[in-house]
């Protein structure tokens, strides 16, 4: 009985203390172990000795048994502790906080989970990080596309900031691909951004675009244009194109694998000097590469989840001076010297 009551105080001590329970039951071990002792040291006609109950051997079994229980317990823990995580790891490609950031495209009927899951899965090539790449990538990134590559070779300088919305003051002199990776992983840090810095070339714009199933070009000039476009046509990737100059814009898609003219087809020849300034010559409104980049992004969207009618085989037209919009329909050239007709 007298150790009994030495283990409840023990007990209520280290409660009182807040001890933790490993140091409580090292102090029940002790008592025991000292109590074992005892009956193994004394004489047989010892008065403890018989306090204690005279034989050494129901401790002992007592001491086993609670090992093997507390043993029992301990490896029922650590098994409890490998499998929760298997338990709270959600069912399919999302993590919660992702189901809950795509939440409003999920509960879109044109979209829905399936339609997310491709964004996920989806690769997507923008060309430029500039005027309407900022856009583009900006909303791809938030959409959740899963792996974006963006591919310029310029630096982010003073009189970029009124229209380039994903770079900041504090990055001019950084190349545009590492201040457009860093603002998309800011926003959603979900998705891979793979930057190139660097010029497309002819000869190894063919390896790159194999990587993506969708290329979008927001150069600003129509050497790259062309390349991009031949380079599209060969690999037999959907190209999303947009161009804009002052306060006006365009965008198609161009897709001659899938029945839809490519960009050469429309615009077989570059346009005499003078005639398509640069927008450094001629200028443009801010907001205007935001108006037309996030309709490519709209447009990547829709093609990427199959929702809607894409502009493929169409051109849209907009004028933000007057804000009016129109349509053209866009057939093949027989005669293209890039897609074949």
């Amino acid at each position: 009985m007298s150790v009994l009551l030495i283990a409840c105080a023990l007990v209520a001590l280290g409660l009182v203390l807040r001890l933790p329970a490993r140091v409580i039951v090292l102090m029940l071990g002790c008592l025991w172990a000292g109590v074992v002792l005892a009956l193994l040291a004394l004489p047989e006609a010892h008065p403890l000795r018989d306090a204690l109950g005279g034989d050494w051997r129901p401790w002992l079994a007592l001491g086993l048994g609670a090992a093997l229980v507390l043993g029992y317990r301990r490896v029922l823990v650590r098994l409890r502790g490998r499998a929760r995580p298997a338990a709270e790891e959600p069912a399919g490609p999302f993590k919660p906080v992702e189901l809950d950031r795509y939440a409003r495209h999920i509960v879109l009927r044109e979209i829905g989970g399936m339609g997310q899951r491709r964004l996920k899965d989806a690769r997507v090539l923008v060309i430029g990080a500039g005027g309407l790449g900022s856009p583009v990538l900006l909303y791809l990134a938030a959409a959740g596309v899963g792996t974006i590559g963006v591919i310029d070779d310029d630096t982010v300088s003073n009189s970029n900031l009124q229209r380039q919305v994903i770079h900041s003051d504090d990055r001019i002199g950084q190349p545009k691909v590492f201040s457009a990776r860093a603002t998309m992983l800011a926003l959603n840090p979900h998705i891979t951004v793979r930057p190139y810095h660097r010029h497309l070339r002819d000869e190894d714009a063919a390896a790159l675009f194999a990587d993506y199933d969708l290329i979008l070009d927001g150069s600003d000039n129509f050497d790259t244009r062309y390349l991009v476009n031949k380079a599209a046509v060969a690999a037999g990737k959907p190209l999303i194109s947009g161009a804009i100059s002052q306060w006006e814009g365009q965008i198609s898609l161009y897709d001659p694998a899938r029945g839809a003219p490519c960009y050469a087809c429309i615009f077989p020849d570059r346009p005499a000097d003078g005639l398509a300034p640069a927008c450094a010559e001629a200028g443009v409104v801010g907001a205007l590469p935001g108006v037309i980049g996030t309709m490519m992004a709209l447009e990547a969207i829709k093609e990427i989840t199959g929702a809607g009618e894409g502009l493929r085989g169409r051109m849209l037209i907009y004028d933000g001076l007057y804000g009016e919009s129109r349509q053209i329909a866009l057939k093949r050239s027989p005669s293209c010297a890039v897609c074949g007709g």
